[in-house]
């Protein structure tokens, strides 16, 4: 034996008797999940706009429980029905590998234990010491809790949500009347593709639910399934009744869905009032979590659901953006972009919060006067310009970057350069308020799908004039603006960024253009454009 195999021995000793004696950190991790909770945080109280907040938290596996609320075998909407059909895989995985890291799984299919009567896992539940501890009206469905007073409910689902084609609806309730089922009420147990496990628990109890959590010293909850707007948030083992009784209760919102019918308000996509409702969790009842922080890849993504992801991204004190935007957005880009809002801070007048979710986006919108950035966030604007994403600007957004001159402060990054080199823009100052803008189509831009079905004639700057010119040769000026006595200046343009990003930018924006419904489908064409998506003639 050489002298080097002798510690070579003496080391594979030692590190054999740390493994019996010291816990493994594998199996901390197994037993370990690390989530991100998104959360909205009001900007300034009363505000009505909203932070996203990301916070990251690690939770005892074994003190967590998955719930799975009302996955029915069937529904009376057809479409929901589907929907459910597409989900299930991928929250079958996610219940298998949470299971195996030790989280307890719930099975809670409403109005279906009759079919689990003799299953271990109902018996699991059965058995289960009824809690000390047990709260108010725990059995009982909750409508709302005291913080959601606060904030106005986004959706109009009095109808009950049905998005079914008319004719495909009467067809699927012949078919569940020959079935032999409710074709209000046809579910008769979980779908299938959710498997039940002997060590789960299967109960539609609030009481047995909230028994069961207690016995096991189960703090932390999280729950998926159908539908977020009204069973997951309602039911007595639902999000309001766990967040008002003290659990660390969170949405795993992307595998959820709601009852929402686009030809009622908002009027907007389905997958868009999902959303809307997912953002009213954030706000006033608990954060959520996407379902591959346990998985791994990437968020569930409904097939159907095809929009491309637009942030806004608001911090100017001018115009009023900050208000006019998301309402503009809402109405005129609910149905075709999944969108996302990013304001300024309060109290920081060179700070984005939340700002990383452009890392998601497809394309941005910037409404931001002369703001630097901490670098890390300068960073993440300069990333999305290099990877050739799209981006539309609105009035400030040619000085977003700028101080004029002025070091920014510690820490923090200017870009001076913005305007030209993304913009492909020239600002230098603006014409004093003054007679309304007049606005012409430029020199062969009339085809262009941006001014598709726009009534120019109509249309007016009612802010001051911008002083642009001259362009990049490589921007292409789309119409044209002019006050009397002064020369005529581009008023909306588009330009192709170095790495092919398309870009429109208008220094139209006044609070009073958006009043306008000629600027309205102007700006929701340039968005569109800027997308790649088809312009509507």
């Amino acid at each position: 034996m050489t002298t080097f195999e002798v510690p070579k021995i003496l080391f594979l000793v030692l590190a054999s008797f740390a493994a019996l004696v010291f816990p493994c950190s594998a199996a901390e991790e197994v037993s370990t999940l690390s989530l991100s909770l998104r959360k909205r945080v009001e900007t300034k109280p009363g505000s009505g706009r909203f932070h996203t907040i990301i916070q990251p938290v690690r939770w005892n596996a074994k003190q967590t429980a998955i719930i799975i609320c009302d996955m029915w075998d069937s529904h009376h909407c057809l479409n929901a029905v589907r929907r459910v059909q597409e989900m299930a895989p991928r929250m079958n995985q996610l219940l298998n590998e949470a299971r195996n890291r030790g989280v307890l799984i719930i099975h809670a299919p409403s109005d279906c234990m009759d079919a689990y009567k003799d299953h271990p896992a109902r018996q699991n539940a059965l058995k289960t010491p009824r809690a000390k501890n047990m709260p108010k009206d725990i059995g009982s469905w909750c409508n709302r809790i005291p913080a959601e007073e606060k904030g106005v409910y986004p959706i109009d689902q009095t109808d009950g949500g049905e998005d079914d084609d008319p004719a495909e609806h009467r067809a699927w309730e012949e078919k569940l009347q020959k079935m032999g089922r409710n074709p209000r009420a046809p579910w008769k147990s979980q779908i299938e593709v959710l498997k039940i496990d002997d060590r789960d628990i299967i109960s539609d109890k609030g009481e047995e639910i909230w028994s069961v959590l207690e016995q096991r010293g189960i703090d932390n909850v999280i729950l998926v399934g159908v539908h977020t707007n009204m069973c997951v948030l309602g039911r007595p083992f639902g999000l309001r009744q766990m967040a008002k009784n003290g659990k660390n209760v969170v949405l795993m919102r992307d595998l959820t869905d709601t009852m929402y019918n686009p030809a009622r308000a908002p009027f907007v996509s389905h997958f868009t009032g999902t959303d809307l409702i997912v953002e009213h969790i954030e706000k006033w009842v608990c954060p959520t979590i996407t379902s591959d922080q346990v998985l791994g890849g990437k968020p569930f993504r409904f097939s159907g659901d095809k929009r491309p992801h637009l942030v806004l991204i608001l911090a100017e004190s001018e115009y009023q953006t900050e208000r006019t935007l998301p309402e503009f957005a809402l109405k005129h880009l609910g149905k075709d972009f999944r969108i996302s809002t990013v304001y300024g801070s309060e109290t920081d007048a060179h700070d984005l919060p939340g700002l990383d979710v452009l890392n998601e986006a497809d394309l941005a919108l910037i409404s931001v006067r002369r703001r630097a950035l901490p670098i890390k966030q300068m960073d993440l604007i300069r990333r999305f310009v290099d990877r050739g994403k799209p981006l539309v600007g609105i009035r400030t957004a040619s000085h977003a970057f700028s101080l004029h001159g002025k070091q920014p402060p510690q820490g923090c990054a200017t870009w001076e350069s913005f305007d030209a080199e993304v913009f492909g823009g020239h600002y230098t100052n603006h014409h004093g308020v003054g007679p309304k803008v007049e606005i012409k189509a430029a020199d062969g831009a009339a085809g262009h799908p941006i001014l598709a079905g726009v009534p120019i004639a109509q249309l007016h700057g009612n802010g001051s004039l911008y002083k642009v010119s001259p362009l990049a040769q490589s921007a292409r000026p789309l119409l044209l603006g002019s006050i009397p006595d002064k020369p005529a200046e581009p008023v909306l343009w588009t330009h192709t960024t170095k790495a092919g990003g398309r870009v429109v930018y208008t220094s139209l924006g006044h609070p009073d253009d958006f009043r306008e419904p000629a600027f309205q489908r102007l700006l929701s064409n340039a968005i569109h454009w800027a997308a790649g998506l088809r312009v509507s003639e």
